[in-house]
């Protein structure tokens, strides 16, 4: 006998940082690995399709909202647990705010995080597309991962190496997108170590001095705050579901052949093109070319424009849909691959679309 209650027609757009898109079909949270276990059940016994929601601040719902049942995984909890060599084994349940998590191991001393103060959303999102920002990202501190089987209801704790983490990526987007949900990760952080300082913006900030933990924090907050990157109920860019594009990664002659266009732009005596080297080629920053492209910050596309502070975030500003999100999106997209032959990639989850919907949007 299940007892979880799914709750019919539960708007999703208040339920994410953007603010567009329709209802979910049916609609339940779980604090559990029961509750979760049962809400698995009700779908496999009701023919349901299945849509994960954490934080919701890397996603676009459809405004036709979304089919089946919306599942929110609040599951809660830490544990703290020192390891050999002054290391600390840190395990965060999916439910918890990453921000929250972030600063109690930054209070605790813990290094390995800090960089990756300020970002919206559940530790159990992170591994996902593993979150980056300003020169570190999760897969440099996490050790495993704690799942469960969405068909199966069986757990399975993934280690580090498994999960396949690369810029943006992991195996949870690719072939674990619809079998496996994540309930808990483990991050092993050192225990009175050194601030991560290998982003420009921070190690100017400092110069030669050695900041610590909470000074580092504090830094990067404030540099997110400047770029709106920071959930503000203030802030005219708040309504966004932060970086939309992920920087593109091309080959040298890629790289090479922007270059040239930038030139032909009448661009290259004006601005030098970021580019930065990768283990998977030549990273490009997708500000930059939007900008270049004829995106200027505050640009408008109707309901919906670019953040005034920062080229890559889309802003809900005011009354927007999903469809108009979607809209500028592509128009960006089509604009930048016009200028400089580089297409974006969109870095939020699209719930409820249809991949014709899509197909444009995510061509690589």
């Amino acid at each position: 006998m299940t007892t979880l209650a799914l709750v019919p027609n539960v708007a999703l757009a208040p339920r994410t940082t953007l603010g567009v898109g329709g209802p979910a079909q049916f609609f339940a949270e779980v604090t559990t690995k029961a509750a979760l276990l049962e809400a698995l059940l009700l779908v496999k016994e009701r023919e349901l399709e299945l849509t994960v929601l954490g934080g919701g601040s890397n996603v676009v719902v459809s405004d036709r909202g979304v089919p089946g049942l919306v599942l929110r995984v609040a599951l809660a909890g830490l544990k703290f647990e020192p390891v050999a060599d002054g290391f600390v084994e840190v395990t965060a349940s999916a439910g918890e705010n990453w921000d929250r998590f972030v600063a109690e191991c930054v209070a605790r001393g813990l290094a390995g995080v800090e960089c990756l103060s300020g970002i919206p959303g559940d530790c159990g999102g992170t591994p996902i597309q593993n979150v980056g920002a300003y020169g570190q990202e999760v897969a440099d501190s996490i050790v495993r991962v704690d799942t469960i089987d969405r068909h199966t209801g069986v757990s399975q704790t993934v280690d580090r190496e498994t999960c396949d983490f690369r810029y943006r990526y992991s195996r949870f987007k690719a072939e674990w997108r619809d079998v496996r949900i994540v309930t808990a990760v483990t991050f092993k952080l050192r225990a009175g170590g050194a601030p991560s300082l290998r982003y420009g913006e921070l190690t100017q900030r400092f110069g030669d001095r050695a900041p610590s933990l909470a000074e580092t924090r504090a830094a990067v907050l404030e540099l997110r705050r400047a770029k709106s990157m920071v959930l503000d109920a203030d802030d005219e860019n708040t309504r966004s579901a932060g970086s939309f594009f992920t920087n593109p990664i091309v080959s040298e002659a890629q790289a090479e052949e922007v270059e040239q266009r930038a030139r032909a732009r009448g661009l290259a005596a004006q601005l030098k093109m970021p580019r930065f080297p990768s283990s998977e080629g030549i990273k490009l920053a997708a500000g930059w070319l939007i900008e270049n492209a004829g995106f200027a910050k505050g640009a408008s596309f109707g309901r919906v424009g670019l953040s005034t502070r920062h080229a890559l975030a889309l802003v809900n500003r005011g009354g927007a849909s999903a469809l108009d999100v979607l809209n500028a999106a592509l128009t960006i997209k089509r604009g930048v691959l016009e200028a400089f032959g580089v297409k974006l990639v969109p870095e939020p989850e699209w719930l409820g679309f249809g991949d014709d919907e899509l197909a444009e949007l995510r061509a690589r």
